[in-house]
């Protein structure tokens, strides 16, 4: 499985700087796709493409990058049409949310529960952090000025349940 996420990511650095020569000696071929590949995009495309070279060698576990690489891409254009960067003091919070999109498309496609569940812990947690640090950055106003530290309070309690209830089940 490791070759084939190694064959998958060295086809797409061969294929992304393919595309970067091609731009560079036909400039018209940058101009006709101008208007769907704002720089931005150009990283979400390149997720898109590990993904797809991802599911043509087998390897699903290459949508974990993938999905971190296109939600990257994501923040940055929403900070490039908003002129927000300032949000990357707390829109890192999404990247292990990322990871967990991808962890649950590979759980998908290897048929594996495991996965899933453990993709889904991750969205559910970086979601919370996402709204933490936001709320704290006075971006947001979720639940007023009690929001973030009662969110960290049901992440707690979500943690040790979750803890608990795996003890009980193995």
């Amino acid at each position: 499985m490791k070759n084939r996420s190694q064959l998958a990511l060295g086809v797409v650095l061969i294929l992304l700087g393919a595309w970067f020569i091609a731009q560079r000696q036909f400039p018209g071929l940058s101009n006709w796709m101008g208007p769907f590949m704002n720089w931005p995009l150009n990283v979400v495309a390149a997720g898109a493409v590990i993904l797809l070279i991802g599911l043509l060698l087998g390897a699903p576990g290459m949508a974990v990058p993938a999905a971190i690489v296109s939600g990257i891409g994501g923040i940055l254009y929403y900070q490039n049409m908003t002129h927000d960067y300032t949000s990357w003091s707390y829109m890192w919070a999404l990247i292990p949310g990322f990871v967990g999109v991808g962890e649950m498309v590979a759980g998908g496609l290897e048929r594996s529960m495991r996965r899933t569940r453990s993709g889904m812990n991750l969205i559910v947690t970086s979601a919370v952090l996402f709204i933490v640090f936001a709320a704290i950055l006075g971006k947001i106003n979720i639940f007023g000025a009690y929001g973030p530290a009662l969110l960290l309070i049901l992440l707690g309690m979500w943690v040790l349940a979750r803890g608990f209830w795996g003890r009980n089940r193995s």
